[in-house]
């Protein structure tokens, strides 16, 4: 199967997705997202998400194959998020995967979140997919990986010790009175601040290749308490430049001690635009390639679900078991199991 026709489904947290690719030709990418149903919680509702999942399921379905003008027989492989996530929504994932692996006699693989995240790289037919350091901060998960060949051999090099990058900015924007999602919002807003306001702390930014931004939240936290008319625009603003400063700094660290000159950043917070911005400028002056997927494919998608699945397939990992486990936390050396 030199070139498969891969159907993708992602429901691991707030969006029902579907993505076809052929090869690494993305053909369609449907999502229909409940954030708006979770915005007044303040987060998202597992319970709220489930129910979502499985009445959106069958239109994303029938939208993916009527935009990539493929029928449901014509599919070679699924593939569907299998972990980590909420366990209620990669139920209903597992289970309509499962489903249309069974009756369409076609193989299943369920595959890592986390790495498919990084795959959507992929999707850029001019890239070379040769070793990487990947950057992979999402809204649970802030992480450094060696990545030679995504499929079979990935090397994690540090991790979310405590609040990940995504969940700070989840929590800052709460405390700063703006909307769910919170990284968005902060991004908008510290458009309008000084990003050298005010000096918050970078947390382990001397140390080795983990991260912790619990006490960077703390931080701005007692901030506002102690100045409670501090313009928020400059918090903001201060705030992201803290976060995007650590991050850039172990990545291009890691680039150096490995010897790896490609840098790749994805997940939800690569949708960033100042830590973007950044990664170009800091990138350059290492003589570091960058590469970040569009801002459409940071965020959850099916379309990084099939590029995994068909990373997977062009690889020949052997395909999952019918019915095979969901799991709310798996580990990023894990891409694919049965």
């Amino acid at each position: 199967m030199s070139t498969p026709l891969i159907l993708g489904i992602e429901t691991s947290c707030d969006e029902t997705a579907v993505g076809i690719v052929h090869g690494r030709k993305l053909l369609a990418n449907v999502i229909s997202s409940s954030v708006e149903e979770h915005a007044r919680f303040g987060g998202v509702v597992p319970e709220i998400a489930s129910r979502a999942h499985l009445e959106a399921m069958q239109p994303v379905i029938s939208q993916a194959l009527k935009e990539a003008k493929v029928k449901l027989e014509d599919i070679d492989a699924i593939g569907v998020t299998a972990g980590p996530g909420l366990i209620g929504a990669l139920l209903v994932g597992t289970s309509a995967a499962s489903g249309l692996a069974l009756g369409l006699d076609k193989p299943l693989y369920g595959v890592n979140h986390l790495s498919s995240h990084l795959a959507v790289d992929a999707l850029d037919e001019s890239h070379k997919l040769g070793p990487v350091i990947g950057l992979l901060v999402s809204g649970g998960h802030s992480s450094i990986i060696q990545v030679n060949d995504l499929a079979q051999s990935v090397h994690v090099l540090g991790s979310t010790i405590d609040d990940a990058a995504g969940e700070a900015f989840d929590k800052i924007a709460r405390l700063l009175g703006l909307d769910f999602p919170g990284g968005p919002a902060i991004d908008r807003l510290a458009k309008e601040g000084d990003l050298s306001a005010i000096d918050f702390p970078r947390g382990l930014s001397d140390t080795d290749y983990d991260f912790s931004f619990s006490g960077l939240k703390t931080a701005v936290a007692r901030y506002l308490q102690k100045t409670p008319d501090a313009k928020r625009a400059d918090i903001a603003a201060s705030f992201q430049e803290a976060v995007v400063d650590v991050l850039l700094k172990k990545s291009l660290s890691a680039c150096a001690s490995t010897g790896i000159d490609t840098l790749l950043i994805a997940g939800g917070v690569a949708a960033n635009s100042r830590l973007r911005e950044l990664a170009a400028q800091r990138c350059e002056q290492a003589g570091v390639l960058l590469r970040t997927p569009p801002p459409a494919l940071c965020t959850d998608n099916g379309a990084m679900v099939a590029a995994m699945t068909s990373l997977a397939v062009s690889a020949g990992v052997k395909p999952s078991h019918i019915g095979l486990e969901a799991l709310s936390t798996v580990a990023l050396s894990q891409p694919v199991w049965a």
